[in-house]
């Protein structure tokens, strides 16, 4: 891609100085800048940023594992209670960062700012809500997920905190929105980084009592969670009013307008509905394969964490097309927009489709790295296998669908989510398995099949424009 995509950039400069300047930011105007330089500029910090936020569950999940079944259980049951909060947060998100690249391409800096600052006031109300209610209700949430006496026991201090400090996450996914929006993706990447280098020092910590600090159990993995992205939101914040290149947020940005905090009530609304029918769609297709047996369901989870760890860059490239759909439109140029979408497309292909042969290839050794119990290994091996046969279609549909957010025309994914996974998928899953005598095989298959269908429908929409006249 170095050589024949960027072109003159190569000849001014060698392609480690282009990898530099996407990790130490860059200043350019990413409607003029040569395609695959701006979507090389603007996805490496992103998928940097992915990994770094991966990485959140894998730390806590590892330390809390040797404090006991019970600790665990609470880590996990939260953690899926905590989809909403992510929904609301990702859902806002992407309404900022639409709207700030539309005014940035349209050379509105002060309606950039101002965007910024009701997108805060929106998310910050929705946490105070969603906080309150999860930590007067914690013990009663973790029994209505099923958590037995001893679960709840020992979680409810942490689900208070993970559930009531609901405002950092929010702040974490909002800041860093406004950052992609602008064209700033390497503060995005340091702010989850120092969030992240934070959780790692402060988790085991406070979980196990190492030095000074008090011995918290599972409850210090909240703790060091909240205080590492308390920090992680501070930098992000003083990186936005203090050190920001591209935004300058004055007094007067801070004023209301109740009609802008509308339209990004109306942007983000439908993202947040899209956002939650795809991570519900997980659960249903676990609710089909845990008819099969424990084994089963260990197998897909092993399969299945390592194929959404393997996406990671293709939520990089898909955020990196958004970026350049909003700040083209905004500049007057919806055809550099579809063609950076369908330059995005191509790169994911390529990338995906070649991790998708290796997983095909060597899913059984990648698999027995997790487990050795043969039962398990063999559902994990299939799963992995099955669905990276798809990692084709899964690269064409991730950067379609993310464009669409990137346009503001949230309510089209949305509709796509809803048809393809809950309309299709798990009804195909069920069918697979248990009518054609599958098993839980008939769910992985469903995957595949479904994420094809995803791409193909939302190619077809995308091709038809109407995308390219959304106003926001």
């Amino acid at each position: 891609m170095s050589t024949n995509e960027f072109g003159t950039e190569v000849s001014k400069g060698s392609f480690f100085s282009i990898v530099k300047e996407a990790i130490r930011g860059s200043d350019r105007d990413f409607t003029k800048a040569p395609l695959g330089t701006a979507i090389f500029l603007l996805a490496v910090p992103m998928i940097i940023e992915m990994f770094a936020e991966s990485l959140f569950a894998i730390v806590d999940i590892f330390f809390v594992a040797h404090i006991g079944a019970d600790a665990v259980a609470a880590v996990g049951i939260t953690e899926s209670m905590m989809f909403l909060v992510y929904s609301v947060a990702i859902g806002v998100a992407i309404g900022a960062t639409a709207t700030v690249a539309r005014r940035i391409g349209e050379g509105d800096l002060d309606g950039a700012a101002r965007t910024a600052t009701h997108a805060m006031y929106l998310g910050f109300a929705a946490s105070l809500v969603m906080g309150a209610l999860g930590f007067v209700f914690a013990p009663d949430l973790l029994r209505l997920m099923g958590a037995e006496e001893s679960v709840v026991a020992t979680g409810t201090t942490f689900t208070r905190i993970m559930l009531g400090g609901d405002t950092v996450v929010l702040a974490l996914f909002l800041l860093n929105a406004i950052f992609r929006g602008a064209g700033d993706a390497a503060i995005a990447m340091r702010v989850l980084w120092v969030a992240n280098i934070l959780n790692i020092i402060l988790g085991p910590c406070f979980i196990l009592g190492l030095g000074p600090f008090p011995e918290l159990g599972v409850t210090g993995a909240a703790v060091g969670t909240v205080i590492g992205r308390f920090c992680g939101a501070l930098y992000a914040a003083y990186c936005l009013f203090f050190g920001n290149r591209r935004i300058t947020i004055k007094a007067e940005h801070w004023r209301i307008n109740s009609e802008l905090l509308w339209k990004l009530l109306k942007v983000s609304a439908p993202a947040v509905v899209q956002f939650f029918v795809q991570t519900a769609s997980w659960i249903g297709l676990v609710r089909v394969i845990s008819g099969f047996g424990t084994a089963a369901v260990a197998g897909y989870q092993i399969g299945i964490r390592m194929v959404l760890f393997a996406l990671l860059p293709s939520i990089g490239l898909a955020n990196a097309a958004a970026t350049l759909v909003g700040q083209n439109l905004g500049a007057g140029k919806p055809d550099r927009a579809e063609e950076a979408v369908w330059k995005a497309v191509r790169y994911n292909v390529v990338v995906q489709t070649t991790i998708g042969l290796i997983f095909v290839i060597f899913a059984g050794q990648i698999a027995s790295v997790f487990t050795t119990e043969p039962e398990v290994l063999a559902y994990a091996t299939d799963a992995l296998r099955v669905i990276a046969y798809g990692f084709f279609f899964y690269a064409v549909g991730m950067v379609l669908e993310t464009a669409f957010n990137g346009a503001g025309d949230t309510m089209t994914p949305t509709y796509i989510s809803l048809g393809v996974f809950w309309l299709f998928e798990i009804p195909l899953a069920y069918f697979l398995s248990y009518h054609l005598g599958l098993g839980a095989h008939g769910a992985f298959w469903s995957i595949t099949i479904a994420f094809s269908v995803l791409a193909v429908v939302a190619a077809i929409i995308f091709r038809r424009g109407k995308w390219k006249l959304k106003m926001v």
